[in-house]
Formats: structure tokens, C-alpha cells, sequence
């Protein structure tokens, strides 16, 4: 039987080309580091140039503010109008409005004062009967205070006889 010669420590010699392609990847590698941090140095260099722009803005804009009047009166109550008409509870109203809805009645003017609270709501109904019958609606209305008929009148358009009414109801924030 011939004999086995195994030698476990002999080493391949290496290729030469391989350590070319290492060499060139660990180079472009090197290459795209130093690229991003050029672009990442740039971006960085804007942004804190566009942040001082801002914080120059900011203490600009801070100095005008500290340099204004005092608001006037007159200021303050258009402010004060405003906020009021803002708050007041516009959707309750509308709602009201349109739960005593009947085609009976056709409404031609509504007047909110958010200042007093009150409402006044002009419309033309069939009869009479049916303007009073809306007055009663509005007053089972949980919006709407106190509705009552402040005027009425007939009138005659084209051979159609018609009363005009007008409607006050209390209304508004304290409600």
C-alpha cells in the first residue's frame, strides 16, 4: 500500500490580482467617506448660516414688538367686540332656527346683537296663525329665551295674502 503524504502546514501562495482589487475598494471606500463629509461639512455650514439668519430675524422682530404703543382704547373694545362675536354660540342659534323650521314660514331677516344677548328674526308666514305657531316653536327651543312677537302685519303680494312678523328672543352667552 503506498503511504499518504499530507503535509497540513504547506500554503497556497496567494493571488497576485487579489490584493490589486482589495487595495482598489478599500480606496474608493476611502474616496466616498470623504466625499460624504465634504457634503455633510456644506449642509452643515448652511444651516447654521440660515439659523443665525433666523436668530437675527427673531431678535429683530423681538425689539420692534418691545418698541410698540400701548393699544388705545378704541383698540381694545373693537378686540373685545371681535373675541365676543367669536365666542358666541353661533351653531346653537342656527340650530334653533332650523328645528322650528316649517314651510309655512319663510324667515327674511336674522339679527343676532352678541352684546345684549338677543336676537331679532323677521319672516313672512301663510296666516297668522302660523306665525304664532313658530314663535311657539322657537320657544321650546333650548337656545332661544323668551321669544315673543314684537310685530306683525298683513300684506298682499300678487293676490297672496301674507303676515310679515318680527320675533325677539334673548340669546347668547349667559345662557
Amino acid at each position: 500500500m503506498p503511504t499518504l503524504d499530507l503535509d497540513f502546514l504547506r500554503t497556497r501562495p496567494a493571488s497576485p490580482w487579489l490584493r490589486w482589487l482589495l487595495l482598489a475598494i478599500a480606496l474608493g471606500f476611502a474616496a466616498d467617506v470623504g466625499f460624504s463629509y465634504y457634503v455633510v461639512h456644506a449642509r452643515s455650514a448652511q444651516n447654521e448660516e440660515a439659523l443665525a439668519r433666523t436668530r437675527r430675524a427673531v431678535d429683530g422682530a423681538a425689539h420692534a414688538a418691545a418698541s410698540l404703543r400701548p393699544p388705545t382704547a378704541d383698540e381694545i373694545k373693537i378686540a373685545r367686540e371681535t373675541m365676543r362675536s367669536l365666542t358666541t354660540p353661533w351653531g346653537k342659534l342656527f340650530r334653533a332656527l332650523e328645528s322650528a323650521a316649517s314651510d309655512r314660514v319663510a324667515l327674511l331677516a336674522i339679527e343676532p346683537d352678541a352684546r345684549s344677548g338677543t336676537v331679532l328674526i323677521s319672516g313672512e308666514a301663510a296666516d297668522y296663525e302660523a306665525a304664532l305657531a313658530y314663535v311657539s316653536a322657537l320657544g321650546t327651543s333650548s337656545a332661544l329665551k323668551r321669544p315673543h312677537l314684537v310685530r306683525h302685519e298683513e300684506v298682499q303680494n300678487a293676490s297672496v295674502k301674507a303676515v310679515r312678523f318680527a320675533i325677539s328672543a334673548a340669546w347668547g352667552m349667559e345662557q
